[in-house]
């Protein structure tokens, strides 16, 4: 796995998860209808900096009580700690929830935001439910399909493997970038060409968008502003 370094990290926090799955089109085209979130989620700081981080994976249930108990239940417990504490940082948990009622109760809140920041995650990414949101640790993002207010019989179920959540398919170790629009995987073999390609895009739209805003502005204006942002290489 390439490594994540803080000047790619900080490249990739000055777009925005749109731009990012817009700059994809032009790196990797192949990616244009996958690798991204297709389903809505509630974004609970929407002020927060991009999530650019290694994903950790994991699934859990809440609907009802764990098979396991006691020695057992702690046991996978610590091994799911273990394997958030390992591995490549920054991190970004993401978790499908397995439950047929997603978010039934929920795993994150106060408690596991600030375990999970200590351990070197920047927030988390499920399907299932969030909680304690004033009260989560600061500057950790949670984006979740909702906010509840109980945990019920919330369990880790299995974790490192590949996981779905809001349409977005993600492997161990993946390269994320989130925000309050949603979540992308990034391939890392195009990583450091996001930015380039973005600012490509910039150019083009920036010839489109100020012709749009002066005077007398029609569908011969956009027809030439089109054609020059075509030009622009």
């Amino acid at each position: 796995m390439p490594d994540l370094t803080p000047e790619l990290i900080a490249e990739l926090q000055t777009l925005d998860t749109p731009t990012v799955c817009n700059a994809l089109e032009l790196v990797a085209p192949e990616r244009r209808g996958y690798g991204y979130t297709t389903q809505p989620l509630v974004c609970t700081r929407p002020g927060l900096p991009p999530v650019v981080a290694i994903a950790r994976t994991a699934s859990i249930r809440a609907a009802h009580p764990s098979d396991l108990a006691g020695a057992e239940a702690r046991k996978l417990s610590d091994s799911y700690y273990a394997y958030i504490d390992g591995g490549p940082k920054p991190s970004v948990v993401v978790i499908q929830d397995l439950d047929a009622d997603p978010g039934y109760g929920a795993l994150w809140g106060e408690v596991n935001s600030n375990i999970h920041k200590g351990l070197g995650c920047r927030g988390v990414i499920t399907d299932g439910s969030v909680r304690d949101l004033p009260d989560a640790a600061e500057g950790f993002q949670m984006m979740a399909g909702r906010v509840g207010p109980s945990h019920a019989w919330v369990h880790v179920v299995d974790f490192s493997r590949p996981v779905t959540v809001a349409g977005m398919r993600v492997r161990d170790g993946d390269l994320i970038h989130a925000d309050q629009h949603g979540a992308v995987v990034i391939p890392f073999e195009v990583a450091d060409k996001l930015k380039q390609a973005a600012d490509l895009i910039s150019r083009r739209e920036h010839v489109i968008i100020t012709a749009a805003q002066q005077p007398g502005f029609g569908i011969e204006a956009l027809r030439q502003a089109q054609g020059s942002a075509a030009e622009i290489h």
